[in-house]
Formats: structure tokens, sequence, C-alpha cells
């Protein structure tokens, strides 16, 4: 019995080579997932006077013109279990791991976030309670 090389090699050098794309696709959509619920998509507002101010690690939010008017903002933190202002225990309002904190204690308090609580001075004229409440109060 005989091998016919002459025309296994025409074969094999006629043959044009044969590209996938379906893995590469696969590959490519894999990537943009994972890029996507990792990314941040939170807009901020940074000019060269707020750089110095957000590095100072208080866990402050940004809360500026554009975040809205209302009278208290929502601030979630994984597994919140503990909020003190001006020394009193407020935790009794915590619900769903948030707290309500009222507008102005946030731009002119101190609010410092730490690992499942929440420590906030109020500015002079702030009670506690009026400083924070629970999110589901209307």
């Amino acid at each position: 019995m005989t091998i016919d090389v002459k025309s296994y090699k025409e074969k094999v050098l006629n043959r044009k080579p044969a590209i996938n794309l379906v893995p590469l696709i696969d590959i490519l959509f894999t990537i943009m997932i994972f890029l996507v619920v990792t990314s941040n998509f939170s807009a901020t507002d940074m000019s060269a006077d707020d750089a110095s101010s957000t590095d100072s690690g208080t866990g402050k939010p940004n809360v500026t013109d554009v975040s809205g008017d209302a009278e208290y903002y929502i601030m979630p933190v994984a597994n919140l279990h503990k909020v003190v202002v001006d020394g009193k225990d407020m935790s009794n309002l915590i619900s769903n791991n948030a707290i309500a904190v009222k507008a102005n204690v946030i731009d002119e308090g101190q609010i410092q976030i730490k690992p499942g609580e929440i420590i906030i001075t109020t500015p002079a004229g702030v009670s506690p309670e009026e400083a924070v409440r629970s999110p589901n109060t209307t």
C-alpha cells in the first residue's frame, strides 16, 4: 500500500485557515461583563480646591448643588449597626443598613464612616434627634 504524499501535500497547501470567531466573541463579552460589574460610574465634581479636602479620609459625602435640595440624604453603609450623634446612640433609627442624615449636618458637621458604624458631630444648633432619622420616615 502506497501513501500518496504528493496529493496530501497539495491538499494541505491549498487549505485556507479557518478562524472560529465564537470563542473570540465569548471572551470579549466576558471581559466586557467583568469591566461593567467592577466599574464605578458615579460622577464626581472635583475642582482643585475640593481635591485637598476630600483626601482627609473622613468619608464625608460630596453633596453639591446638583445633588438636589432634599432635607435628608440616605447614607447606606454595609452592615451598619451603630450610629452615634454627638455621643448619643441613635442606632434605633437604622433601617436596611442605612440612616437618613440632614443636609446641613452633611455640609457643616463632621461625619466619620467606619465599617459598620457612623459617628456624626452636628453643627451648632442641631440636636441629635433632628440630625438623623430613619430612612423609612416620610
